[in-house]
């Protein structure tokens, strides 16, 4: 398959391949614990999460954290998440889409905001890491917009062009960062957004992974 025919995906992993809702909700609000903030519900997380994310703790605490807030509630935030994902298995059907559009021919690539040397022997052990052509996760402070590291993604991949590639994800900032390098997007609604304010982004939203894939292969292929 040459260059110029090739559909590429850019899959993100928390909260889409990686179902960890509860382990992300429980890191939260041992944060806001921290602060004496009142712990949230998955749904008023997903109506009020955003990237970057002191953005996302000044919606609820009428104001942006202090450095020294931040970095509290960061070091909190990933030491209990850290001790939560065992429990997390990846979303159903994750494992069969993968499979599908590898042998379908096409390429994939996965992208997280989650700490790189964590990232990778975590995909590893789920089996999946063959399917992908590269795994890149974090690298640099958190709490910021995955769009710079898109960019260094796929330039890394030299043989996937931007026009013929989809982010899949379920946040927001999954699209900005598709928007970034000239590449598609379909968001999904079973991560960290509610479907309404995904909605509001402008690309494709979709209830399953499934209807992600299915997407996907449309918008690539136009």
């Amino acid at each position: 398959m040459g260059k110029h025919e090739a559909a590429h995906i850019v899959w993100d992993w928390n909260g889409t391949l990686l179902n960890d809702n509860d382990a992300i909700i429980g890191a939260t609000n041992a944060a806001f614990a921290e602060l004496g903030l009142e712990p949230l519900t998955l749904e008023r997380y997903r109506a009020l999460y955003c990237v970057p994310v002191p953005k996302f703790y000044e919606r609820l605490m009428g104001r942006l954290p202090t450095d020294a807030e931040w970095e509290v509630m960061d070091e909190i935030f990933h030491r209990y998440y850290a001790e939560h994902r065992v429990r997390c298995g990846l979303t159903e059907g994750a494992v069969e889409l993968l499979t599908e559009w590898r042998l379908a021919g096409h390429s994939q690539s996965l992208l997280s905001m989650y700490v790189h040397d964590e990232l990778v022997p975590l995909v590893r052990g789920f089996g999946i890491e063959p399917h992908f052509i590269r795994v890149d996760g974090r690298t640099g402070p958190s709490g910021g917009s995955k769009a710079e590291h898109m960019v260094r993604h796929l330039q890394a991949l030299n043989e996937v062009e931007p026009e013929r590639t989809v982010v899949i994800g379920d946040a927001a900032d999954d699209a900005v960062a598709a928007l970034h390098v000239g590449a598609r997007a379909v968001l999904y609604t079973g991560g960290s957004h509610s479907r309404a304010s995904l909605e509001g982004v402008g690309v494709p939203v979709v209830d399953t992974l499934g209807e992600a894939v299915e997407v996907a292969g449309r918008l690539a292929a136009a």
